[in-house]
């Protein structure tokens, strides 16, 4: 099962004659991007989506299609989440551990990229902050509601390749910042956060996967000019080129967020659980100077001794043991 789908496959292609009825899913994020589509295509297939987002209004305007489309009992519903405020993650976290209910799922899908040198509430760099430790508290806070052989799914990315996690100065207080190698090390934090995750949950049949979507346009890269971007496409076509590929292409949303879908429904558990996936499949471990699209995960994200140091890490800058 996990061969029958690719770079190019959609969301509706992965989940096509899947029922989703009487499933529930958690998706961060949801006000663009794939977010949304993540969102739109579970409640489309069945899923009861609870949507996640800082900007109720806004992730409100995106997902009015979503309403429209969805089928067999699906639907969305939105909760209030800011990753950059421990205190918001708290708040939904503790919402709904109240609720009660259980997820099939939690798509850890919102993130931040190449973001100025700034703190999140809490003090910690903007994008460790967000992508990493909002994520870490609200998934390990409703660790009990992810029912047996449900999922965790935490949206990575190849960037992971640009830096490893610095556990001796995760807030760059001693180190020149770079927008990229923060970013690097968040996507590095998410994979290695699912990882340890998937080693401590899955004796009771939980999951946890980390993945790349691959190169789309969203508004993840707002913070990103014009000029830079297709700097940075030049440059990977050039090392693609070299090594006889064809050129960059970007995927269109529902191509990006289908790895997510998959991930959570699709695969096969022991394929992909603690695993780093892209293009709807596993991938493997790679060394060297590799073009930042090309297939395949640097060892230390996946290192599980890495990952348990990065975990006890975490619960000190947080302050919470779990």
């Amino acid at each position: 099962m996990t061969g029958r789908f690719g770079a190019t496959s959609t969301t509706d292609e992965v989940l096509s004659g899947i029922d989703l009825s009487g499933k529930r899913v958690l998706v961060t994020g949801v006000s663009a991007g794939l977010g949304v589509e993540t969102a739109r295509a579970l409640a489309a297939h069945g899923a009861q989506v609870i949507g996640a987002a800082r900007d109720l209004d806004k992730a409100h305007r995106a997902t009015r299609e979503i309403r429209t489309q969805a089928a067999n009992g699906g639907f969305l519903e939105l909760v209030a989440l800011d990753l950059a405020s421990l205190g918001s993650v708290r708040a939904c976290a503790d919402a709904l551990v109240a609720d009660g209910r259980l997820f099939d799922a939690v798509i850890a899908n919102a993130g931040v990229m190449r973001t100025p040198f700034g703190h999140t509430a809490d003090g910690f760099e903007t994008q460790f902050g967000t992508n990493h430790l909002g994520h870490f508290v609200l998934t390990n806070r409703i660790a009990s509601l992810i029912a047996p052989g449900g999922r965790l799914v935490s949206v990575a990315s190849s960037g992971h390749r640009y830096a490893d996690v610095d556990l001796d100065d995760p807030n760059f207080e001693h180190t020149p910042y770079d927008p990229m190698i923060a970013y690097g090390r968040s996507k590095t934090a998410n994979i290695l956060f699912a990882v340890e995750f998937d080693r401590r949950h899955a004796s009771r049949g939980v999951r946890a996967t980390a993945l790349h979507p691959g190169g789309i346009k969203t508004e993840l890269g707002r913070h990103m000019q014009e000029d830079e971007l297709d700097g940075m496409v030049a440059h990977i076509n050039d090392q693609l080129a070299a090594d006889g590929q064809p050129p960059f292409q970007w995927k269109t949303i529902p191509q990006g967020a289908a790895t997510s879908v998959w991930a959570a429904f699709v695969a096969p558990a022991d394929a992909v659980g603690g695993r780093y996936c892209e293009n709807c499949a596993p991938s493997e471990i790679t060394e060297g100077l590799i073009s930042p699209v090309s297939p395949g995960v640097r060892p230390y994200a996946l290192d599980p001794a890495h990952a348990s140091a990065l975990w006890a890490k975490s619960e000190v800058l947080v302050g919470e043991r779990f």
